[in-house]
């Protein structure tokens, strides 16, 4: 008798698909008078957003399906891939240009960020590594350092792009399956007193890095410079109160905040659908955390463990960083929130990494 496959975590699935719908209806909402100035055309992002959808739920339905322990035997090539498209997007005339970061590589209009497959395939490898000698971890010279040189490698590559905001999400999750793998913390308390040095020098190298953080202590100080974005973030969320202005309602949207449709449209969700309409999302997401955390706890190995962490965790860190910098707790950093903004590569990645994640949770006690 053919035995019946388990059914993925329903929960985690609801939430997925919520946060997809409402980000569709957003884009479109908080990106239609800019797409209209730009392209001619009002429904120019919510249309390229629904193709890019419509391309991650199939690959998500694909990597839903797939046994997730299949990606072990494919860790390896896939991150050397993504190291390969990292480097290309540094190459002239093969990478190409977009808001002052040559993170793209394309034609025209279309094109994928190698930055963005390069979080998903970090985290497959790492799980795959950490998962084969578990106790190996808790050796500084052999254990952490190799992972961490790793890691280390691929943000500098992105770095060169620049792309901080990426950089920063890739490296959170990648720590934290460390962490999860038994790293020592007196290791990682070490690691980390560099890290804020490493940081900091980083900030110092680039004077719009340090604008933007003196931009974030005061944004008034510079309201028409380096505390521009901020300052209409909030005019956006302020006035939304309770309900919001109401759906297409937006004043902020018009030429206000910039990019309203991606990094920032959580402000413009925040004025049109008031503290209930964020509320709803964030809780959307904190779900989505709580139940993926549950299936990497429950997975019958370390492999299937390590890589729900790292998945969970590139979305909660993500999510973390959008949503503080668009209510002005944390510097300004390009970074899109998860299946809400509009954007290609990441929507594509993260529902085809989430997908994995609905794997897993077939398997989970």
């Amino acid at each position: 008798m053919k035995q019946t496959r388990p059914a993925p975590d329903i929960w985690l699935l609801i939430c997925i698909l919520a946060l997809l719908a409402i980000g569709i209806i957003m884009v479109y909402s908080a990106g239609s008078v800019l797409a209209f100035h730009d392209y001619g055309d009002s429904f120019y992002f919510v249309k390229r957003q629904a193709l890019f959808a419509v391309l991650g739920l199939v690959a998500m339905f694909v990597t839903a399906n797939v046994d997730y322990r299949v990606w072990r035997k494919y860790a390896k090539p896939i991150l050397i891939a993504c190291f390969i498209m990292l480097i290309a997007v540094l190459i002239p005339g093969i990478g190409v240009v977009r808001g002052g970061a040559r993170s793209w590589l394309g034609i025209g209009s279309f094109g994928i960020q190698p930055s963005e497959f390069m979080k998903l395939g970090m985290i497959l490898f790492l799980a795959h590594w950490l998962s084969k000698e578990p106790g190996k971890i808790k050796t500084f010279t052999t254990g952490l350092l190799p992972p961490l040189g790793l890691i280390g490698l691929a943000f500098g590559i992105i770095m060169l792009q620049p792309d901080l905001g990426t950089g920063t999400v890739m490296m959170g999750a990648s720590m934290l399956i460390i962490f999860t793998a038994g790293a020592r913390m007196k290791h990682l308390s070490l690691l980390a007193l560099g890290g804020v040095a490493g940081f900091a020098a980083l900030i110092a190298a680039a004077p719009y890095r340090l604008q933007r953080i003196t931009a974030f202590l005061d944004p008034w100080s510079d309201p028409l410079g380096a505390g521009y974005q901020i300052i209409q973030s909030l005019y956006a969320i302020g006035p939304g109160g309770l309900a919001g202005l109401g759906l297409g309602m937006s004043r902020q949207k018009y030429s206000y905040v910039p990019e309203p449709q991606t990094d920032f449209i959580f402000s413009i969700l925040a004025e049109e659908l008031g503290f209930i309409g964020g509320m709803i999302v964030l809780l959307l997401f904190l779900v989505l955390v709580w139940r993926g955390m549950r299936v990497a706890m429950t997975v019958p190995d370390a492999f299937g463990s390590l890589l729900g962490v790292g998945i969970v965790g590139m979305v909660a860190v993500q999510v973390i960083i959008n949503i503080g910098v668009v209510i002005g707790m944390m510097p300004v950093t390009g970074i899109t929130l998860p299946l809400i903004s509009y954007g290609g590569s990441s929507l594509t990645l993260m529902l085809t990494a989430l997908g994995i994640l609905v794997n897993l949770s077939r398997y989970a006690r």
